[in-house]
């Protein structure tokens, strides 16, 4: 693990952090179009950058704190932005903007996660938390949710779709969320067992 600032994935995991004003901005203005571009170049940027650091071997410190914090700024912001009902042209379209309880279940998890990794790191000293598969497909599920609904906002006929979308969001959010409890359980005993083995 490099110690390194400057490198490629970092310069576009800050361009992704970048972008993210630049969307909230979009979708202010009720650009819906222009937003979907700019979420769709940052989700390119996401994937290069963990793409180029393991292809060229530029992982880094800085790297990993920093692209899940890009990651998670991008979508909390889209989640909040997204059910202001300012933000959708009246009268709403049916399903729109994004019920509150889907913001609050898709944040509530994180906020989750983030205390309790804290907590645990404060407690015992653990920093290995390393992300499990359903954690990377909820966020892959919330990613194509912020897709669907910025298609259905700038193509109102195709928001059929939405309902399924949010009760999706929802139920991952709740199940990768408890999921992360057994996770974080599992990390935590496979660390203590490293501990007394080398002892």
């Amino acid at each position: 693990m490099s110690s390194r600032i400057v490198t490629l994935p970092n310069i576009l995991t800050v361009i992704r952090m970048v972008l993210i004003p630049v969307f909230v901005s979009l979708l202010f203005y009720q650009r819906f179009g222009w937003a979907l571009i700019t979420f769709l170049v940052a989700g390119v940027t996401d994937g290069l950058d963990g793409l180029l650091a393991r292809r060229f071997d530029q992982k880094s410190q800085l790297g990993t704190i920093l692209d899940p914090i890009a990651d998670k700024l991008l979508l909390v912001a889209s989640f909040i932005v997204l059910s202001l009902p300012s933000i959708i042209p009246f009268p709403h379209p049916r399903h729109l903007p994004i019920p509150f309880w889907v913001t609050a279940a898709v944040i509530s998890r994180d906020v989750f996660i983030v205390v309790g990794a804290t907590v645990i790191n404060m407690v015992t000293g653990f920093r290995g938390f390393r992300p499990s598969l359903l954690g990377k497909v909820n966020t892959v599920v919330q990613i194509s949710a912020i897709i669907a609904v910025l298609v259905a906002a700038r193509f109102p006929p195709l928001r059929g779709y939405l309902p399924t979308v949010y009760t999706t969001v929802f139920a991952f959010a709740l199940i990768s969320g408890a999921h992360y409890v057994y996770w974080a359980s599992r990390l935590l005993g496979e660390d203590r067992g490293n501990r007394e083995t080398s002892l």
